[in-house]
């Protein structure tokens, strides 16, 4: 009979920290922990964050009764690490060094595994990530930019996207492996990704390009950016790009619920704006199309934003010409997560090591 294995699984987004604790496949407790903008803006950095986001770790844990000692496994969502394919990989001091340092790009997933490794030290158990947002599976063609100085770079929510792909797959009678998709996740930020296969040939970059977010500006016309440039601080003008852009930076709210309700109410100018987001995610899943040549098997929305019947609606009347659109709100990455911990306790799947 199989040994029970106990996983404690972290996912930190850029506006809450999910937690789930598992027997098994089975999950006994989750909780999603919310923060405003401005319980995140008060923290000048990244690390400014970490007690924030520890406090709840350990309220989650002490709220369920959860004997840290038994946990076989703690597993986060990863961060903006050095491009490797996608896996399992074991978190270490350089992984946490270069996602706190944002080596590789700055974002408050990078919290999760600092978080994870703490526990790890403190209770002597494993600690890894699973298809980090780093994850890099371009093709050649995708990593060109327009100035050779500048190189695309694949930065995206893999653990979700290829989650969601996995179930669009089943879906459709077939492997991942098998099939051609486009998948975008909509949440506070929003990656839309050409699925080749099981490989992520190219992907909008979850920091700097496609649509614009809740809270996140997207891909800007460059001259109009510079300008901007010269009028604003760096801080200031970070800030406005991811954090306080998208929604938050039209409508005063990075609150999609509050902006739908608006809509509904009659108000024009966040009918506009939240119709225009719908527009550019319909936008960039037809440059995807386009990447796949056309050979599409179906269209994914999810993630947290794809609840908005409103939202998908309008994104799914403007891509249904494409290929078959499958809506899965929320997230699937506690589950792949804990799936994921799982091949690895039964020696299914070896972690591989960080490579800074």
């Amino acid at each position: 009979m199989e040994k029970t294995r106990h996983i404690l699984a972290i996912n930190v987004g850029s506006t809450s920290t999910k937690v789930a604790f598992y027997r098994g496949s089975e999950r006994i407790a989750q909780e999603s922990l919310a923060y405003s903008s401005a319980d995140l803006a008060a923290c000048k950095d990244l690390r400014d964050q970490l007690p924030l986001r520890e406090a709840g770790l350990r309220s989650f844990i002490e709220k369920n009764g959860i004997d840290v000692k038994r946990v076989d496994l703690v597993i986060s969502r990863g961060g903006l690490g050095r491009p490797a394919p996608a896996g399992a990989y074991a978190i270490d001091e350089a992984m946490c060094e270069d996602l706190m340092e944002g080596r590789y790009g700055k974002h408050a997933s990078a919290l999760g595994p600092s978080m994870a490794m703490g526990l790890a030290r403190q209770y002597g158990m494993p600690a890894v990530v699973i298809d980090p947002p780093s994850t890099d599976e371009f093709a050649p063609l995708a990593r060109v930019s327009g100035l050779p100085e500048i190189e695309r770079k694949s930065a995206f929510h893999a653990l979700n996207q290829k989650a969601a792909a996995r179930r669009a797959a089943a879906k459709l009678g077939r492997r991942y492996e098998e099939v051609n998709l486009v998948v975008a996740h909509l949440g506070g930020g929003i990656t839309i990704g050409a699925h080749s296969r099981g490989q992520v040939i190219d992907c909008t970059h979850g920091l700097t390009e496609g649509p614009f977010s809740p809270e996140r500006a997207g891909a800007l016309p460059t001259q109009d950016l510079l300008d901007l440039a010269g009028r604003v601080s760096p801080m200031e003008l970070s800030g406005k790009l991811v954090g306080r852009g998208g929604l938050a930076a039209y409508l005063g709210t990075n609150d999609a619920v509050k902006v739908e309700a608006a809509v509904r109410e009659g108000d024009a100018r966040a009918g506009m704006i939240y119709r225009a987001m719908a527009y550019q995610v319909a936008k960039d899943i037809g440059a995807m199309a386009a990447v796949l040549s056309g050979d599409v098997d179906g269209v994914v929305l999810t993630g947290g934003l794809a609840h908005s019947g409103m939202l998908t609606g309008w994104v799914e009347r403007q891509v249904t010409f494409i290929a078959p659109v499958m809506v899965f709100p929320g997230e699937d990455e506690m589950e792949a997560m804990a799936e994921g911990a799982l091949r690895i306790l039964r020696g299914e799947e070896t972690p591989g090591k960080y490579e800074p």
